[in-house]
């Protein structure tokens, strides 16, 4: 979608949209009292229900790995969506008409609406080409090469797989009948105009529908049928960029790819169409495809989102690639791309040439998962393809090989890598590791001082404190009700709070957040941590017997000033005890009174607490 969704439209839909509907259709509900839901958590295995609705707060939490959040959050961690992507489709849940900004984005602006007139018509364009594959006399060749390639006719229908016929106009007359404009058509790269007036823009072709990562048609891939003498078109021809449909922001098969990424930690990214189709067809549910474009940065933020665990990547990404020096070509490319994943990085390329779905045509799918296992580290194919270059039967050879290897050993990021494959390379060519380690730290030293933004990011320590831990109760009672039942705050209570009442940094820094706004919400804390402990908080049952109660929160608020006091006394009377009251009788005496107006304070406090019970 072109241009930002403009914020006002964003905080509608998090305030409408029901959490608990859009969480039931993952999630069995029951209610747990208190205005609260629950069920088992869809982001971890458990036996014993410890995730949390909150419906009138519009939050989620679970108190077993701790995820949480409001709507959208939910959203976008269980179907993998990007925050655009989930505005949209909770607006469309709810019949909103969203609006943008046409100022953040170079293209042309569509709405909400337009973009579902989009969506719909290439659903409809689907239907039409799969018709046309099955029953067309003309598609003949076509279901004839999708058979020779191991494709039968469920395969096909598992995919969409279909057929644009021999025509100029057949899908435009189809569509313009269904009620369409021309202007839609165009907009959504499935018409263009020609000499005589608007005509289909593919024309005998194999189709397989591009689907965005919430299953949406988005746009087409095209495999030519006619020979170059009838047709001097491209072979492979894909959907032209449009509103809703950006080739370097998707990845084909990712829609039923995605839950078994993220399951098993694993993405196989394959060339073609039907290599996804061979790979998922014998048992590689993780493959997926770029739709003509280059493997890119675009495409590892897609990944990012299926493979993130705690703020760091897991699991694996394995390239396969054509044996043919195209193919090891885009291997070696890919090797510096690997340098943004911090994940183990894999290639696999079949020593004959052959594709997925060649392999698994020719030898069984069996073949193509041995394929897969016999994956190597991309590290190790870049390092060793280079040394193909060389003669390593002589010494100049050697050298020769030590000098152009020894930089690829030095760019490798992780520096507990670049040990093993110091001694790694030493193996295959033969010399002492000494040599290569001292030609390694050249490399690094005339390598450039920037580090990858992962290597920038450090990594926040775990400091969300226990909810059990008795000494931090009190704190964490106070926090929830500020959070929970603001309006009970009456007065200055909130901001009479001392500064050194809290003492966990993790509600120290909540504490901040809450202070630096006039209302304190997801979208204006910055700190992912802080985050997640408002909305574990915000969730989080308050300790009262029954509902909250201005004299409670009164309360518990006296209790933690007079907690914070008692350190501060015992800090000056440790303080007094050091000084000589004959010596430093001005500063004696003006801490001595300090310490009466604590006193003073603190008994105050702890009868207001006592009194409010």
């Amino acid at each position: 979608m072109s241009g930002r969704i403009r914020d006002e439209d964003v905080a509608y839909i998090r305030d409408r949209a029901p959490i608990d509907e859009v969480v039931a259709d993952y999630v069995q509900l029951k209610n747990a009292g208190g205005g609260q839901k629950k069920g088992l958590c869809p982001f971890h295995d458990e036996k014993s229900p410890s995730f949390h609705v909150t419906p009138s707060k519009g939050y989620f939490h679970c108190f077993g790995c701790q995820t949480g959040g409001d709507v959208i959050a939910f959203l976008m961690k269980i179907d993998h969506l990007t925050f655009t992507e989930t505005i949209e489709r909770l607006a469309d849940r709810i019949g909103y008409t969203l609006r943008y900004d046409e100022g953040s984005s170079t293209g042309p602006v569509v709405t909400s609406g337009t973009r579902n007139r989009l969506i719909a018509a290439h659903a409809e364009a689907a239907k039409f080409y799969q018709e046309q594959l099955n029953s067309s006399p003309t598609a003949a060749h076509g279901r004839e090469l999708l058979t020779k390639r191991g494709f039968d006719k469920a395969a096909c229908e598992q995919f969409g797989v279909g057929y644009s016929p021999d025509e100029w106009d057949g899908l435009t007359k189809h569509l313009r009948a269904l009620g369409y404009t021309i202007d839609e058509l165009e907009l959504a790269g499935l018409s263009k105009m020609g000499q005589r007036g608007p005509i289909d823009k593919f024309r005998n072709r194999l189709m397989w529908p591009i689907k965005d990562i919430s299953g949406d048609i988005v746009g087409f891939g095209a495999r030519k049928l006619a020979s170059d003498q009838d047709d001097q078109g491209p072979k492979y021809l894909n959907t032209s960029e449009t509103p809703i449909y950006k080739k370097s922001q998707v990845l084909y098969g990712l829609d039923v790819a995605k839950k078994e990424i993220a399951k098993k930690r694993q993405a196989v990214i394959v060339e073609g169409y039907t290599d996804v189709m061979a790979a998922h067809l014998a048992g590689i549910t993780t493959a997926v495809a770029t739709c003509g474009t280059a493997f890119g940065a675009d495409h590892i933020r897609i990944l990012r989102r299926l493979l993130m665990d705690d703020d760091a990547f897991r699991g694996e990404v394995i390239f396969t690639f054509d044996g043919d020096a195209a193919g090891q070509k885009a291997a070696l490319r890919a090797f510096s791309e690997d340098q943004k994943f911090v994940t183990q990085t894999f290639v696999a390329v079949e020593p004959d040439g052959l594709d997925p779905c060649e392999l698994r045509q020719e030898k069984g799918d069996l073949a193509l998962r041995d394929l897969i296992a016999r994956r190597v580290p991309l590290f190790e194919f870049a390092i060793r393809a280079e040394l193909k270059h060389h003669k390593l039967d002589s010494a100049e050879g050697r050298i020769n090989a030590l000098n152009a290897a020894a930089p690829l050993v030095a760019q490798i990021r992780d520096k507990s890598l670049r040990p093993e494959y110091t001694r790694l390379l030493a193996g295959w060519l033969g010399v002492e590791v000494e040599i290569v380690t001292r030609a390694v730290s050249r490399g690094v030293k005339a390598a450039p001082t920037q580090q990858s933004a992962v290597e920038e990011t450090i990594a926040q320590p775990n400091f969300r404190p226990d909810p059990n831990e008795a000494r931090l109760i009190l704190e964490r009672e106070v926090l929830k009700a500020k959070l929970q039942e603001p309006s009970l705050f009456v007065g200055e209570l909130w901001s009479s709070i001392e500064q050194g009442a809290f003492t966990h940094p993790a509600y120290v820094a909540l504490r901040l957040a809450i202070d630096s706004v006039e209302r304190i919400s997801p979208e204006n804390i910055v700190d992912e941590n802080v985050k997640a402990l408002f909305t574990e908080l915000t969730v989080e049952p308050i300790r009262a017997d029954g509902k909250p109660t201005a004299t409670y929160v009164a309360s518990i608020v006296a209790r933690l000033r007079e907690v914070a006091i008692s350190r501060s006394i015992a800090e000056l009377k440790s303080s007094l005890q050091r000084l000589n009251p004959v010596e430093n009788e001005i500063e004696y005496t003006a801490a001595f009174a300090q310490l009466v107006a604590l006193e003073s304070a603190r008994r105050s406090l702890h009868d207001l607490a006592l009194g409010s019970l």
